[in-house]
This record gives C-alpha cells, structure tokens and sequence, in this order.
C-alpha cells in the first residue's frame, strides 16, 4: 500500500509542487497582500489569510494533476525511454492515475473560485494550458516551450488576482516566469539525446535577461533596491554553473542536472520577485520553501 502511494506522489513531483506555492506567494507579495497581512495582524486579516490558503490549494492541484496527466500523456513513450516511471513499470495504474490527476485539477480550479471569480478563471486557463501542453504542445517546437510558460506566468497571475485592481495593472508582470519556464523547457529537450547546443545557449541568454528585468524592476519599484542582490547573486549559482557544464559536454546527464537546477530555482526567482516589490524579509519567507523543495527532490524526479 505504501509503495502504491509512493508511486502515485512520483506522478505529482513533490519537489515541482513547491515551486508553484512560491509562485502563488509572490504574486501575492506583487499584489500587496503580505503587507496587508502585517499592517493589519492585529485588526485581524482572517479573509486574506484564507486566500492565501485558497490560492495555494489551488496551485497544487493544478501542478500536481497537470504533470501528472503529463506522464499519462507519455505512458506509451516512457515505457521504452524511462521504464522506471511509475504507469510503466506497473507500480501505478493508467487508470488510476487519470482519476486522481482529474480530482486535482477540479479541486485546483474550486479552490480558487473560493477567492472570486477572477482567480477562477485563471485556475481554469492554467489547467487548460498544462493539458495542451501534456497532449500537444511539448511537440511544437516553439510554441512547446511557450505552452509551459503560459502555465507558470497563470499561476504567478493567481496569486496576484487575491487583488483583482492590481493585476488589471500589473499583468504584463506574468511575461517573466513565461520567458523563464520556456527557457527550461528548451534546454529540457536534450535530456534525452542531448546535442543541443543552440537551445542551451538560448536559455543561457533567457536566464540572463530574467535577472536583468527582476533588478531594474526593484529599481523602479523601490529605493532600497540592493535587497534583491543576494536573491540574484544566488539565483545566478544556481543556474549557471550546471548549465555552463551542459553547454560544453552536451551530456543529457548533465542537462538534466541543469534542468533540475533551473526548475527548483524558481523559487528563488520568485524571492527574488516578491523583495523587488515587498522587501527582503518576504524573500526569505519565500526563500524558506527551498530546503523543503531540495529535500524532495532527493525522494522525488523532479525531470
């Protein structure tokens, strides 16, 4: 029974599942919700407090289901590729595993009807777009990488519809994670086959450019912009290192390595994110997820 469950959590990615919440929490901090939180801790804050629970929810069962019904998608594929997967060796039923995948984008896209309609709304666009790309867009060449950054820029998006006035304003915000996540995905192409210089390449230049928009954002956004240094300078150790090693042995081995840096370090993007428009000390309560997403990248694939 054990196993059974520990194949079916396999299918969810655990370490994945925790970089969405840090997507949620820094939308929120974009949409000024932490400070709410603070400045008014004893007048009470209990609806916000509740969003932020409604909206995280929502994010796991949205990730959780849309990769989940991702290896659904490539059973068939995985069988020769990577039998070790959960539905092709058997340890977790194709059946079961669409049922459970179905329950967790449902209670996804309800969990954050319970915010407003607006967060409804994008919850239902985030999972259309995971299941494009589960059953079609990962085989468009450009359009592939682009389909899973619409995920992620959706789901920074709903954090920031707990305020509906500043995400009419601030939308254009949700074009970082989009360019970021496809960047991740181009250079996952190699993971494989390898041999795909020009894509790691390209997501070297991504990955730079996003560094780059998130300092001259806490420029404009705040005069004590230097607080997101550390953020970048961490996030930049994250990435570039593996990726700079996958450029020159175009090794798949080493391009997963740089693929599953680059994944977990949305968290730090998303600090990163959240200093630039509430501070510091929201970046670090962000930044905590990151142990946790670490320690479940060791039991769970997070590629």
């Amino acid at each position: 029974m054990a196993s059974k469950l520990f194949a079916y959590l396999q299918l969810t990615r655990p370490a994945n599942v925790v970089t969405a919440i840090a997507d949620i929490w820094a939308g929120f901090a974009i949409a000024g919700g932490w400070s709410y939180l603070i400045s008014n801790w004893e007048q009470g804050s209990g609806d916000f407090w509740q969003n932020l629970l409604w909206l995280s929810l929502s994010t796991i069962g949205l990730y959780a289901g849309g990769v989940a019904f991702n290896d659904i998608a490539d059973a068939d594929l995985d069988a020769i590729e990577r039998p070790e997967r959960p539905i092709p060796s058997g340890r977790a039923s194709k059946n079961g595993a669409i049922l459970m995948s179905t329950l967790l984008l449902l209670g996804g896209v309800l969990a954050a009807f319970q915010v407003n309609h607006l967060a409804g709304i994008l919850a239902i666009s985030v999972a259309f777009c995971a299941l494009l790309y589960d059953y079609w867009g990962k085989h468009q060449t450009i359009f592939g990488p682009i389909n899973m950054g619409l995920c992620r820029a959706g789901n920074l998006l709903l954090g920031v519809a707990v305020a509906p006035e500043v995400l009419s304003k601030i939308w254009p915000i949700g074009l970082l994670p989009l360019i970021y996540v496809a960047a991740i995905t181009m250079v996952s192409r190699g993971e494989v086959h390898g041999k795909n210089r020009k894509a790691l390449f390209g997501g070297f230049g991504m990955y730079t450019f996003i560094i780059l928009v998130i300092f001259f954002t806490a420029k404009i956004q705040t005069s004590d912009f230097w607080q997101v240094i550390p953020f970048l300078a961490l996030l930049s150790y994250m990435i570039f290192p593996p990726l700079i090693r996958a450029i020159r042995t175009q090794s798949p081995q080493f391009i997963g390595k740089s693929v599953k840096a680059a994944v977990i370090s949305l968290i730090i993007v998303n600090a990163s994110l959240a200093v630039a428009f509430e501070g510091w000390m929201i970046g670090l309560v962000i930044l905590a997820l990151l142990p946790l997403s670490l320690g479940l990248a060791k039991a769970f694939a997070v590629t």
